[in-house]
């Protein structure tokens, strides 16, 4: 017996799509799978039977757009085995390209109507199953001719599926002219698959549920990918969602001057927004507490962006902080990210697993320049950042941001994205020139959980790891590029 306020759940197979639908769909109802072409819709009626085979039900496919050959061919493109699927082939009537069809005084679509429907519960009463998929609408919807006729089908066939305790995805490629509403309208769920080109890199493919009568889900768009083994599901972060008890802590760098600069070191469930112009320093002090971390037996995690993960393992072993590789305790783990062929939810995916996976403690994101690319709508990126900063925030984790500013000297230089106001602790780094060098000072704009140094330092980086000097208390206009000596005040440890 099925409670009704626990009704029974027919798990899709696709994890992330289960996770948005607060544990699968609600079993033997009728569910419509719309997208276009291409869009993943076989996939996922596929991973869905796979899944009931694996629970030992009964599958049926049925299918009026594809022959038995093609589906299983794009089936084990996949890596997706369709053994104890049974599948039922309705490709129309023999004799229609050769002209020996028979003639009625009825019109060849309503024969071949009734004809497919009569195929379809042959089908069903033979194999009585518990999960099926109709493939597709299409070329039912042609067949009806009118969407009297259609609705009335589609209607009947729901009672029929209903009576026999039968979950079935009905998939529809959208040939119809716009959104077909009455189909809809019928369905106990939809849900729409969509993909767009953008002009360079990979499709970006997202999933909505429009409808899903009889249980609470994930509204809004989820990014998705068609990979091998199927569609996988990332669902949108929503940080309210997440979240573990931590004990607050400051997170040192192992840099004693960096310390005390920052008032003693970061906090634990804090962001840090490290902003300057290219070749400052920002990534090597992220990555200085990166290596702390790993050096106190914690872990921690860096995705790159910008850099290549070959070059930043170099680079970090010539600062002399060299970086043990891996996902345990101790270890960093480098992730080289391609903007180009991720999508965010997928990001916020890998971030995830970093952390309730693995255990970090410290993530490093080098760039939000690199982060921005990743992003279809670049005006959605603020509201992206913000969830998946309280997420991290919620769970302990320091997090360190680096973004690159436009411009090498002086005050006037922009970031791509404002982000300062969403970080907790804002530490700027930016070129000097003083006696014939260029030089790079930092200093701290703001710490919300704390106090810091209102002075500026000098940074420097050498085998030996990242120095800071004494406060440069003789020098005015260090962040103007060019300053001057300022007499009244005492010589600073400038080097």
């Amino acid at each position: 017996m099925i409670e009704n306020d626990h009704p029974r759940r027919a798990v899709t197979g696709v994890l992330g799509l289960d996770d948005v639908l607060h544990g699968g769909l609600i079993a033997h109802r009728l569910y419509l799978i719309d997208g276009n072409p291409g869009a993943g819709k076989t996939t996922l009626a596929l991973q869905f039977l796979r899944e009931g085979v694996r629970a030992g039900e009964r599958c049926l496919y049925i299918t009026l757009s594809e022959t038995r050959d093609e589906l299983l061919a794009g089936a084990a493109s996949h890596g997706l085995d369709l053994n104890g699927v049974e599948i039922e082939e309705l490709m129309g009537r023999e004799g229609e390209l050769d002209g020996d069809a028979e003639l009625t005084m009825y019109h060849p679509s309503e024969v071949e109507l009734t004809e497919t429907t009569r195929q379809v519960l042959q089908a069903v009463q033979r194999v009585n199953p518990s999960r099926m998929v109709f493939d597709s609408l299409s070329e039912l919807r042609l067949l009806a001719q009118s969407s009297l006729r259609y609705r009335r089908q589609i209607l009947a066939l729901k009672q029929f599926f209903a009576a026999r305790h039968c979950t079935v995805l009905l998939l529809d490629d959208r040939t119809a002219e716009g959104p077909d509403l009455q189909l809809q309208s019928i369905a106990h769920g939809v849900i729409a698959l969509d993909q767009h080109a953008p002009s360079y890199g990979q499709a970006q493919r997202q999933l909505r549920v429009v409808k899903f009568r009889g249980s609470d889900f994930r509204s809004g768009f989820h990014d998705l990918a068609i990979r091998h083994g199927g569609l996988q599901v990332f669902p949108r972060l929503t940080a309210a969602d997440h979240g573990a008890a931590f004990e607050r802590e400051t997170v040192p760098s192992g840099v004693e001057a960096l310390d005390a600069l920052l008032g003693g070191g970061i906090d634990r469930g804090t962001a840090t927004l490290l902003i300057g112009p290219p070749g400052s320093g920002k990534s090597t002090v992220a990555l200085q507490y990166a290596h702390a971390a790993a050096a106190r037996g914690a872990h921690a995690a860096v995705f790159a962006f910008d850099e290549s993960r070959a070059i930043l393992l170099a680079r970090c072993a010539g600062l002399g902080m060299p970086l043990t590789e891996g996902t345990g305790a101790g270890q960093v783990h480098v992730r080289q990210i391609d903007p180009a062929e991720i999508a965010p939810g997928e990001f916020a995916s890998l971030v995830r697993e970093a952390v309730e996976v693995f255990r970090a403690r410290v993530i490093v994101i080098d760039s939000l320049n690199g982060y921005l690319n990743a992003m279809p709508d670049a005006r959605f990126l603020t509201a992206q950042l913000h969830e998946l900063l309280s997420y991290l925030n919620n769970h302990g984790v320091a997090t360190f941001l680096v973004a690159a500013q436009s411009g090498l000297m002086g005050p006037n230089m922009q970031a791509p994205v404002d982000a300062s106001y969403l970080a907790d602790t804002v530490v700027m780094l930016r070129m000097f020139e003083h006696g014939g060098r260029v030089k790079k000072a930092i200093s701290v704009l703001k710490k919300r959980s704390g106090r810091h140094e209102e002075t500026i330092r000098q940074v420097w980086f050498d085998g030996g790891g990242v120095h800071l000097s004494e406060p440069l208390e003789h020098l005015r206009g260090v962040l103007s590029g060019v300053p001057v000596e300022d007499g009244l005040r005492s010589a600073g440890g400038l080097s």
